[in-house]
């Protein structure tokens, strides 16, 4: 396992972490025993970074967490988000009273005194824009609240905007083979200011680890059930923003990466691993399988220089046309 620096902090953060969105629900059925099994593995194996946020299961995430870290001799940083619980449109949502209370409320659950990494949730460009939120953030900061702060972006505009207008430590972005823009002008821009990048849905949801089928389905309570056209949250948050049919003809075309690398996911993985810019990547997962899997990828070989040019090719001409939702 290799450390990264989180851009400007002084976190060295596992290359490859995990998020926490799956065990804390949206994702189908749960299981906390194996939740708590896959963190304790998470952790031996050497991942010691973890991406969560308070409406994670309404918060179940973060307790989970609290669980398996507070028990831990080594340093496990975490990292939270906020304001979903409430309208992301409103202004007073991220006013020094609510934050503060959305702050405290994640503590209390994660079970700690301070918070190394709290995010922003996909907030609005207005939002950004206005600023308010980020003298908060610098007052949350000051008290000792929290250590660094970040944002979590649908855009690369709203990224943009977060990395030359703000003194934000990080940036979460989705990023993966389906949604290669940000390697275009963001990620460049964020390693010129030193601002850390985590990619998020790495795996589209699920479409590139090459398990589904056009007869796949999924549980009611799950995001690739009830998103899947956009109806929740913005669409591009589910199987990066494709149709799920045009997703699996896509992931289909893409099996060969898996030779020589164990599976899609791996290879999938893989790829982002090779990219610079990224500090760390964070799949999810609910087993002990799973992030054994995840974690397989790091030892997987890399791309060679015409198989990524290939792949940048693919995403240009055949993927990219058919995403939808704001990004």
């Amino acid at each position: 396992m290799k450390y990264n620096q989180l851009g400007n902090t002084d976190l060295k953060i596992s290359e490859l972490s995990f998020g926490t969105w799956a065990i804390g629900g949206a994702w189908g059925k749960t299981n906390d025993q194996e939740a708590l099994r896959g963190l304790e593995r998470a952790i031996e194996l050497g991942v010691n970074f973890f991406d969560t946020a308070d409406v994670y299961g309404d918060g179940h995430s973060e307790q989970l967490l609290a669980k398996v870290t507070s028990r831990m001799k080594q340093d496990i940083y975490i990292a939270t988000k906020f304001g979903r619980a409430g309208d992301i449109y409103d202004s007073d949502n991220y006013s020094e009273e609510t934050v503060t209370k959305y702050c405290e409320d994640s503590l209390r659950r994660l079970n700690r005194d301070y918070i190394d990494l709290y995010q922003i949730h996909c907030p609005p460009m207005e939002i950004l824009q206005a600023g308010n939120v980020f003298e908060v953030l610098d007052k949350l900061k000051e008290k000792g609240k929290i250590r660094y702060y970040g944002v979590s972006v649908e855009t690369i505009e709203e990224g943009l905007f977060v990395i030359d207008n703000t003194k934000a430590s990080a940036l979460q972005v989705i990023f993966n083979i389906f949604r290669q823009k940000p390697l275009n002008t963001l990620f460049p821009r964020a390693q010129e200011k030193n601002i850390g990048i985590l990619s998020r849905l790495p795996l589209a949801s699920g479409l590139l680890t090459g398990k589904f089928t056009t007869d796949s389905t999924f549980e009611e309570d799950d995001h690739r059930h009830f998103n899947i056209n956009g109806d929740a949250f913005n669409v591009g948050e589910t199987f990066a923003g494709l149709d799920f049919a045009k997703g699996i003809e896509l992931s289909n075309k893409l099996s060969r990466i898996a030779e020589g690398r164990g599976n899609m996911t791996r290879a999938s993985l893989k790829w982002i691993l090779e990219h610079e810019a990224v500090t760390s990547v964070i799949p999810g997962f609910r087993n002990v399988k799973q992030v054994e899997d995840n974690i397989s990828a790091i030892n997987s070989p890399g791309f060679s220089s015409i198989e990524r040019e290939k792949l940048e090719d693919f995403y240009w001409k055949e993927v990219h046309p058919f995403i939808r939702g704001a990004y």
